[in-house]
Formats: C-alpha cells, structure tokens, sequence
C-alpha cells in the first residue's frame, strides 16, 4: 500500500525501515522524520505522518513482542508514546477532514 503519495513510499518500505532501526538499537525512539532520513527522503505535505506514526507503534510493538523483553516494559513504553501522540498532535491532523486517513 502506498503510504506517502509525495514520495512514493510504500508500507513496506516503512516497515522494513523501522525493523533496521530497531535491529541498530531496541530501544530507539523512532519518528517519521528519522525513518525518511533513513530512506533519503523528506516530508513534504507532511499529510502521511498519522499514518507513519501507527506504523511505527504497530511495527515496534510486534518487534518487542517477538523478542525476549519482559512485555510490562513493552506496554508501558508503548502506553507513554500514545499518551504522548494524544497530548501532542494527531488530533487536528493539519486542518484535513477525518476522512483523509488511509488507515
């Protein structure tokens, strides 16, 4: 599925991107802005960040749930970086109608 229409990048891409910076490092704090660095790209319209931002937490979850980690420090990692995306952003999602989500 085609992610970001300014770039041509596709959920695959993405993914793969994440589970390489999770392979570098557990425990990184990965943002959209870090995955297009790593795929030599830029936002552009910025209009699929929401959706970057699930597939990042979709993707971490299932990498941490498939490693030896003890899962309390899993969820509650996990329970802080949506509580974080609540307070912070993904409420307006730039002025754009709720409809506009792929996900």
């Amino acid at each position: 599925m085609l992610v970001c229409h300014c770039n041509l990048i596709t959920e695959r891409e993405i993914e793969d991107t994440i589970i390489q910076l999770l392979d570098q490092d557990p425990w990184n704090l990965i943002v959209p802005a870090k995955v297009y660095h790593t795929l030599q790209k830029r936002g552009r319209c910025c209009g699929c960040f929401p959706n970057v931002v699930e597939t990042i937490i979709r993707v971490t979850e299932n990498y941490h749930s498939r490693s030896e980690v003890n899962g309390v420090d899993i969820v509650s990692h996990l329970d802080r970086v949506r509580g974080l995306r609540g307070q912070f952003g993904s409420k307006g999602h730039e002025g754009r109608k709720a409809d506009h989500r792929a996900a």
